[in-house]
This record gives structure tokens, C-alpha cells and sequence, in this order.
């Protein structure tokens, strides 16, 4: 199919002789942004907890967003800066929202951002479940709520 013009895209090298190739692996660590290191870390733990409760984890939606919203609900009693959960109403299922940003801010190293993630993701879980965080994970710190 041929194209306008304007719609190819041709990219050259720097001296224009070829095209434009990435300047590393796509397999290589630099070539992964933080939020994607983020999103890999919120699903592997969907994946752990899932394979623990799957009745408990397979009816939630799950969501990563930069930011929280910056108006506040009216309807919640304690507002959390890096995770948010929604219950089941008319027919939209249960939801849990993680804030990729406030959490990352907070734990700067990656081992602390790993149980910083699964502590929110078992407490948001817990909340919706009207059950203790320790019931769904024992080794849950209880820093994220």
C-alpha cells in the first residue's frame, strides 16, 4: 500500500547515509524507563496474589496512573497519596489504583518500591475484602495505607 509523502516515516543515521537504528538493545536495563519498571513490579505482584486468592484478585481492575486526582472524593474518610480503591457500583467492577509517582518518590530504591507496591496492593485488596491485610499476605508491613 503506498502512502503520502507525509505519512512515511524515514529516519537516517547522523551523517544520512542509512537508517536510523536504536543507540542500545532493546534487551539492555537502560533501555527500560522507571515507569516501566514500575508496571512490570505492580503486575508481577498481581501475578503473585493472583496465584495465592485468585477469588479475591480475578473480579478487580487494576490501574497505574502518574497522579492522583487533584480533587479529593467527597466520600472518602482518609485520603492515601500513592493508592486508591473503588468498590463494585452499577455494574463497574471493583478497582484499585496505584500512584506511580507519589510511590516512587518515597522509595527511591527498588527493594523498598517493590514492598512499598505489594503493601499497597494488599491493603487496597484487604479494604474492598472488609478483611486484615495480614489474612491475604503475612509479610504485609503495613507502610501503605
Amino acid at each position: 500500500m503506498l502512502r503520502p509523502p507525509w505519512q512515511t516515516h524515514i529516519y537516517r543515521n547522523r551523517h544520512g547515509r542509512g537508517p536510523r537504528t536504536p543507540m542500545f538493545g532493546v534487551r539492555l536495563p537502560r533501555y527500560r524507563t522507571r515507569s516501566g519498571m514500575f508496571d512490570d513490579m505492580v503486575s508481577s505482584e498481581i501475578r503473585r496474589l493472583l496465584a495465592a486468592w485468585p477469588d479475591l484478585v480475578r473480579p478487580v481492575q487494576f490501574a497505574v496512573e502518574d497522579v492522583p486526582p487533584s480533587t479529593p472524593a467527597p466520600w472518602e474518610p482518609k485520603r492515601s497519596a500513592t493508592s486508591q480503591s473503588f468498590t463494585a457500583n452499577h455494574g463497574i467492577p471493583a478497582r484499585i489504583v496505584l500512584y506511580r509517582m507519589p510511590m516512587q518518590m518515597h522509595h527511591p530504591d527498588k527493594t523498598e518500591l517493590e514492598w512499598a507496591i505489594r503493601d499497597a496492593l494488599v491493603a487496597r485488596l484487604a479494604d474492598l475484602y472488609g478483611r486484615r491485610p495480614e489474612e491475604i499476605d503475612p509479610e504485609w508491613g503495613g507502610t501503605e495505607l
